[in-house]
């Protein structure tokens, strides 16, 4: 999965058309088809300054978002309305949206229009975790929101009313009913014909419409680059999730095998990949430390012997704190229960295959010095009574017995015990036998 991600990441940017030299209308074509994050805050604010150094003489933006972050879509309102050349956005293609937070991009916009079969609407705040917020608190966000959408709208000469009810009543209209209740400017089929009607009509700015024939008008599609890949990749709330377990495991890896280098290396970098993800991510904060708690969970079941009752804690702490790490919000769903269900149960595997070896490991007494010889055969050199010497693993010993023994040289013996540069031996097992 990670691979998959990472593929994705790194794959080149669709081939942009070049719009001609001599075009005398060239236009700026940037796609949004996301959750309104800081990575379409920024996403707007690097095609903005392009089509001002570049010579555009307008930014289209493509937009199909369900909503996200308020501090997101306000940064991009103002980006709209500071913009150096006029912004057209367009909700496609169709089957797309602009609920939430995207309904207030829309109203911000120099020129508002929609494909057939897209809807708009649904700007109701909600908290953390989709629940409606409280009366108090409600009223205060409500409030600021619909004043806000009802100021955009009025500013552009839009249904300032339904642009409230939005935010007020949570309404959500077709593409056709926006166009017939002057909530967006034109319905259009593609970028190009919305060109193509602007054309016509001209586009609204500072000094007066700008006039451009149909045949002027040329795309040029914006390339985001690899920056903002990377962190549209990191703001993914399965990825953060994936990150922040995988830091995790790593350095847990790490610390109880020192020396291992690579997974103290990798866990170290996805962790704090995964704690900037989640500063920006709607993340709650006792879900962290239920997680972090059944690392420590973990760790105990090493030094205390709870017969697997730690360990069993730990799992359900690790699932706790995942189901809730992240909070979905409008349009940014938080970690899907198949994701956590398998991806707790493949670190589970992991930790615990860690904990059994390490704790066979530290069970197992492992022999030194003389106790290692304690079991071997030795053959006599010399012997008289109890005391003599013998030859074992090339060398010569000093031995002796509990009981005299009837030994010559070149017989066979066993140790059952070392102490002080001496071996104790007795008869093999075989030997003994035949003796008695």
């Amino acid at each position: 999965m990670v691979l998959l991600a990472l593929g994705a990441l790194f794959r080149p940017a669709p081939g942009a058309t070049q719009a001609p030299p001599d075009a005398a209308f060239p236009v700026l074509h940037a796609r949004i088809h996301a959750p309104i994050t800081p990575a379409s805050e920024q996403l707007l604010a690097h095609a903005l300054e392009q089509a001002r150094d570049q010579g555009y003489r307008a930014l289209l933006l493509e937009l199909d978002t369900p909503g996200g972050l308020v501090t997101s879509m306000r940064a991009m309102v103002s980006s709209i309305l500071g913009a150096e050349v006029p912004v057209l956005l367009w909700v496609g293609p169709r089957g797309a949206r602009a609920t939430s937070a995207g309904v207030f991009l829309v109203a911000a916009a120099h020129v508002a229009a929609m494909s057939p079969q897209s809807t708009i609407g649904a700007a109701s705040p909600v908290e953390m975790g989709g629940k409606d917020v409280g009366q108090t608190m409600e009223a205060k966000i409500k409030n600021d929101l619909m004043s806000y959408a009802r100021g955009l709208a009025e500013a552009r000469g839009r249904n300032a009313a339904w642009y409230q009810d939005a935010v007020d009543s949570a309404v959500s209209i077709t593409a056709q009913e926006a166009a017939m209740a002057g909530v967006v400017d034109l319905l259009a089929d593609s970028p190009e014909d919305l060109l193509a009607q602007l054309a016509v009509k001209g586009i609204p700015w500072r000094d007066g419409p700008l006039r451009f024939g149909a045949q002027d008008a040329a795309l040029t599609s914006y390339d985001p680059g690899l920056r903002h890949r990377l962190l549209a990749w990191l703001l993914d709330p399965q990825i953060a999730y994936l990150l922040l377990l995988g830091g995790i495991a790593g350095l847990f890896f790490e610390f109880t095998t020192p020396g291992a280098v690579l997974p103290g290396v990798f866990g170290g970098l996805s962790l704090l990949l995964a704690l900037y993800a989640l500063s920006i991510l709607p993340t709650s904060t006792a879900g962290i430390l239920l997680i972090l708690f059944a690392v420590v969970l973990f760790v105990l079941e090493i030094f205390i012997t709870s017969f697997g009752m730690l360990a069993v804690a730990g799992l359900v702490a690790l699932f706790m704190g995942s189901l809730i790490l992240i909070e979905p919000t409008p349009g940014l769903e938080g970690v899907p229960l198949a994701t956590i269900i398998a991806t707790v149960s493949t670190v589970t595997a992991i930790m615990s295959l860690c904990l059994v070896l390490i704790t066979r490991a530290q069970r197992t007494q492992t022999m030194h010095g003389l106790d290692a010889m304690v079991g071997m055969t030795v053959r006599i050199t010399e012997w008289q009574g109890q005391t003599g010497r013998v030859r074992v693993r090339g060398e010569i010993w000093k031995a002796r017995a509990d009981a005299p023994l009837a030994l010559h040289p070149g017989d066979v013996a066993r140790v059952v015990a070392a102490k002080d540069l001496t071996l104790t031996i007795t008869l093999p097992v075989e030997e003994g036998a035949d003796k008695a």
